[in-house]
């Protein structure tokens, strides 16, 4: 079962039709959560909220299979990756989205998954590259 956290702008039906096509696999549910946050309090506490939000059991955070569409605000898709991480045991794919071109009014497309994990793994290689070791 694939779940789509989405922590940003509304996805429609034929977003979802591209992240299938993208994922090769159905979406089985999409859960919407707004990240706005307080800029005058700190962020770890809205961060964990956030990720509260999702609804999200123990056991489905380290089972099911997660897509991240994350918040536009960079701090908070930073902090909200490293809370996700520590509640998944990994990193989960996210979507990345990017202006069609030439269009007005502005709309936006599914431009790509992009596996987090597999970014850390590869990363992990140049840090070390004359070992192969990963942990």
């Amino acid at each position: 079962m694939t779940v789509l956290l989405n922590f940003s702008h509304p996805l429609t039906p034929d977003h979802l039709r591209q992240i299938e096509a993208l994922a090769g696999q159905k979406i089985e549910r999409v859960v919407e959560i707004h990240s706005q946050i307080d800029p005058q309090q700190p962020l770890a506490p809205q961060v964990v909220a956030l990720a509260d939000a999702t609804g999200l059991s123990p056991a489905e955070w380290q089972s099911a299979s997660l897509l991240i569409n994350p918040p536009s605000l960079n701090f908070i898709a930073v902090a909200l990756t490293a809370e996700l991480h520590g509640r998944c045991g990994y990193f989960p794919a996210m979507l990345r989205t990017r202006p069609v071109p030439g269009v007005v009014p502005p709309r936006y497309e599914v431009a790509e998954i992009v596996n987090l994990q597999v970014l850390r793994e590869e990363a992990r290689k140049r840090r070390c590259p004359s070992s192969n070791t990963s942990s």
